[in-house]
């Protein structure tokens, strides 16, 4: 098995990991990285930051990640919490979940597709609007944030949330 791990010029503490390898298991990160998949790889893959499945990769596995790029051929189910990017050489077989999708003319998919109509908590909204979590909770205390309290604090349906960034009143 053969890691290749090397750092970004432009963010040192950006974490990249390229696996070249024919490979059988689960991989989980907790931390954000940008993990490459070229060879061969079965089993689960679970990640944070950006997964990029190669040209000439072959995956035989349920994948979840935040943002993934498919340019080989997958089969197994993708859920995708920011965004899925499937280019032209991808071959995908199976089910996908995200908030974002896009298909590049050329790509082949063969499943079910659903666009998740989610909440979000207020650390999930920092980390997608990349504001700190005392201004979220601010601007849902104050009404200027489309929020909703419950029992376990507040919550942020994606789609409203998208749509007033949208519109310009992200202001801090």
């Amino acid at each position: 098995m053969a890691f290749n791990r090397r750092e970004q010029k432009e963010n040192p503490e950006e974490k990249v990991i390229e696996i070249n390898a024919q490979m059988e298991g689960a991989l989980t990160f907790s931390d954000p990285v940008n993990l490459k998949i070229l060879g061969r790889f079965t089993g689960k893959l679970d990640t944070k930051g950006t997964l990029t499945i190669g040209q000439s990769a072959h995956v035989d596995a349920n994948i979840q990640g935040e943002n993934i790029i498919i340019a080989g051929k997958i089969k197994g189910n993708v859920v995708a919490k920011k965004m899925l990017v499937l280019m032209p050489t991808a071959a995908l077989t199976g089910d996908i979940s995200t908030p974002k999708l896009n298909i590049v003319e050329g790509a082949v998919f063969q499943g079910r597709c659903q666009m998740l109509d989610e909440f979000l908590n207020v650390e999930d909204l920092s980390q997608y609007l990349e504001i700190e979590t005392g201004a979220i909770e601010e601007l849902a205390a104050t009404g200027k944030i489309p929020a909703i309290k419950d029992e376990h604090g507040w919550k942020f349906e994606r789609i409203k949330i998208d749509q007033w960034a949208a519109a310009g009143k992200v202001k801090l």
